[in-house]
């Protein structure tokens, strides 16, 4: 019998890459460009440190700090197309979503209440389903909690072996983190307040009695832990590439305000959309099971209610992670403001108690050896992933490569890495979405030319390119086609092509 968390597992899995879904998962670009990395690294067996996708920044250093997650996309792509990496991001996505739920049910969450809250964390996660490498970082930020919390637990309910064992998982962890995606830094911060937790409890803790006086030997015992574990962390997490350099540029990238504040992911989450609303729903409750059983929240569990809840509403991006710690918190502490007994509890009871996950391995394999097949089951196509042609310029860039042009070519930042999966090595774009590598003086001046502002055309003196390939509504495409330095070579309903006239 396969438990509820092995159908929602085997169910997004099935979802995420048999449906339309499975175009949505490529509906950001910037894959496109993590592809031709990895394959670079897998061709010429090092890691790059300048550009070379790029005519404005090409040899120019450049951190390629998702190096890792680049890699098993480039292999992906190369042996099973397209199909392989939406299976992958799949996997990932539906690994995070039933391990959630499978510890709701185990740390004693109703049944009815945990499928509740698993819903509204997926339904608002979904503003990110995207093939890119922020979705391992939803893996292992649930991971980097899990580790914490239960080692917490387990010190305070009197197995502080299992708290110190469980805290040394950390530094290999963050090994591996720190060289696949940036929200590494999100890990530390749990860490800190963690930490704080520890040192609250043995602060507050007196030694008027032997219970106390036992917690208070434990939460000693339990700074120390952490402390030592933290610092190994930060070793490990100095073992990339880069070194502390990696650090330094993480940091100034996230705390460059203009790009923050001009970078759509970046942004407040505008609470008209969908995902958004069941992100504002999980607040709500959250503000409710605050006010009925606060009180029951450990320092830790409420210093990180805090947390998540404002990095949710500082970016859309954090909404998922937001999401997943916040339904975390909430779960137990719902069921027991609902009290417990009954069916659903009891249901509950029989979930925790199955260990077998035979269904989410067939799942796993059956889905895999159907991508490995192209796709196929029989004569039926089953997984076709692809690029959506209303949102990508597929059949410009289809026009561009039969007629083997040259030279660099201008599009939005966000259509760049389509263009480096397509054209790359053949042509180079003028720029992509890699934000942190043009900066923000470049941006400046390319926002002039996105918005058709007055002296737009400094930016294609100081950065020429042989061909301008722009979406076909926008303000950018009228100003192109009424210079005369431009002739229109293609056009279609999402995108047109346009080439510079000799001189």
């Amino acid at each position: 019998m396969p438990s509820v968390a092995d159908l929602i597992f085997a169910a997004l899995l099935s979802v995420l890459v048999f449906t339309p879904l499975s175009v949505r998962l490529l509906g950001d670009a910037g894959i496109g460009w993590h592809i031709r990395a990895g394959q670079q690294i897998l061709t010429s067996h090092a890691i790059p440190r300048v550009d070379s996708f790029s005519s404005t920044m090409s040899g120019k250093p450049w951190f390629a700090w998702e190096w890792m997650y680049d890699v098993v996309v480039g292999q992906l792509d190369a042996t099973l197309g397209l199909n392989g990496v939406v299976w992958f991001t799949a996997v990932v996505i539906a690994t995070v979503f039933a391990w959630m739920f499978r510890s709701l049910i185990r740390r004693g969450t109703n049944m009815c209440i945990a499928l509740g809250l698993a819903l509204l964390a997926i339904s608002a996660s979904m503003i990110h389903f995207l093939a890119r490498p922020h979705v391992l970082s939803w893996l292992f930020t649930f991971a980097w909690f899990w580790i914490l919390d239960s080692s917490e637990r387990d010190c305070f309910g009197g197995r502080g072996g299992n708290s110190s064992r469980r805290a040394w998982l950390l530094p290999p962890l963050i090994l591996v983190w720190v060289n696949l995606h940036g929200g590494f830094l999100f890990g530390f911060a749990l860490l800190g307040i963690f930490w704080l937790g520890a040192l609250w409890t043995w602060f507050q803790s007196k030694e008027d009695r032997i219970e106390d006086s036992l917690r208070r030997i434990a939460a000693a015992r339990r700074v120390r832990d952490l402390t030592w574990a933290g610092l190994a962390c930060v070793v490990a997490s100095l073992v990339n590439p880069y070194g502390w350099r990696l650090h330094a540029h993480v940091y100034s990238y996230l705390s460059n305000r203009f790009l923050m504040d001009h970078i759509d992911e970046f942004q407040s989450p505008n609470f008209h959309g969908a995902a958004q609303k069941c992100f504002l729903v999980l607040l709500l409750i959250a503000l409710a099971g605050l006010a009925a059983r606060g009180r029951q929240l450990r320092m830790s569990e409420g210093l990180t209610v805090l947390l998540v809840a404002y990095a949710g509403l500082y970016a859309s991006r954090n909404i998922p992670v937001s999401s997943v710690l916040l339904v975390m918190l909430l779960g137990p502490l719902i069921s027991n403001a609902a009290g417990g007994g009954g069916f659903f509890q009891r249901m509950a009871t029989v979930e925790s108690g199955m260990r077998g996950h035979a269904w989410p391995v067939l799942a796993l394999v059956g889905t895999l050896v159907i991508a490995i097949n192209g796709g196929r089951i029989g004569s039926s196509q089953a997984m076709d992933a692809h690029f959506d042609p209303k949102r990508m310029p597929v059949e410009a860039v289809n026009y561009l490569e039969k007629s083997r042009v040259s030279g660099p070519v201008l599009s939005p930042d966000f259509w760049g890495g389509y263009l480096i999966y397509r054209l790359y090595p053949k042509m180079q774009v003028v720029v992509d979405d890699r934000h942190d590598l043009f900066g923000d003086e470049f941006f400046k001046s390319y926002l002039k030319v996105v918005h058709a502002e007055p002296g737009w055309d400094g930016f294609l003196r100081e950065h020429p390119s042989s061909y301008v390939l722009v979406p076909k509504q926008s303000a950018l495409a009228s100003v192109f086609m009424e210079s005369h330095a431009w002739r229109v070579i293609y056009s279609d309903d999402v995108a047109i092509a346009l080439m510079r006239r000799a001189e």
